[in-house]
């Protein structure tokens, strides 16, 4: 009798309001099981520095927008592109014709060679704007991680020094928050312990992928979740 094929492994994706406490979650959850991690927004900060990109860049958002080397000065085409206006909408639908396709391509890439190196039991996809790109299709489940705003506020201003004011314009150009919780098939509560969010979300992948509770009943070692393979 020929063995049982391994399951493949499964690809969930983590959507939330900014400063919700994805990368806490992840590592949380990178102790526990061996972790494979996909950022988009790495994979975007790479996007940058494609010559293809920059060209395009520059054709429709002028040399201001560069730095002496000829890279992208990322504060200044934010200043462009988040917003709640229709100069911003506009320009950050053009921003995203541009770089869309090309994380796309670094995302599948990374996941490929991950499932191909078979060394991990599940893959996180993290992505601000998973649903808004339409990324979501790359996952087998979606999971919300709820936060109250006090705390993002708080977790952002300490983290990557925002004001509220830059917090609410990130957030005016995602998703609404309900919206990407009604179209997640799990929401985890973050605004307690990240140990009991850790639990939850646990919880919930032992339930949905039954053979990650052979894998915890394993003795096997912990490992920090991985850097993204962006070729």
């Amino acid at each position: 009798m020929p063995p049982l094929s391994q399951p493949q492994i499964p690809i969930i994706g983590l959507v939330g309001g900014v400063g919700s406490g994805k990368t806490s979650l992840t590592r949380w959850l990178g102790q526990r099981l061996r972790v494979a991690v996909v950022d988009a927004d790495a994979a975007g900060h790479a996007a940058l520095l494609e010559p293809e990109v920059r060209r395009a860049l520059r054709a429709r958002f002028g040399p201001e927008i560069f730095d002496p080397e000829g890279q992208v000065i990322r504060s200044r085409l934010a200043v462009r592109v988040f917003g709640a206006t229709p100069r911003h909408r506009e320009a950050r639908q053009m921003l995203e014709a541009i770089v869309h396709p090309v994380i796309r391509r670094r995302l599948e890439e990374a996941i490929a060679n991950y499932r191909q190196r078979g060394e991990y039991d599940l893959i996180l996809l993290d992505a601000a704007v998973m649903l808004e790109a339409g990324w979501n299709n790359l996952c087998d489940v979606l999971v919300f991680v709820d936060a109250p705003l006090e705390q993002r506020q708080a977790r952002v201003q300490a983290m990557r020094c925002w004001t509220t004011e830059e917090l609410e314009h990130r957030e005016a150009s995602q998703w609404p928050l309900d919206d990407k919780r009604t179209a997640a098939d799990f929401v985890v509560d973050n605004s307690g312990e990240l140990e009991a969010a850790g639990r939850q979300l646990l919880e919930f992948l032992q339930h949905r992928f039954p053979h990650l509770a052979d894998r915890l009943a394993a003795t096997v070692p912990a490992r920090t979740p991985a850097s993204p393979v962006l070729p």
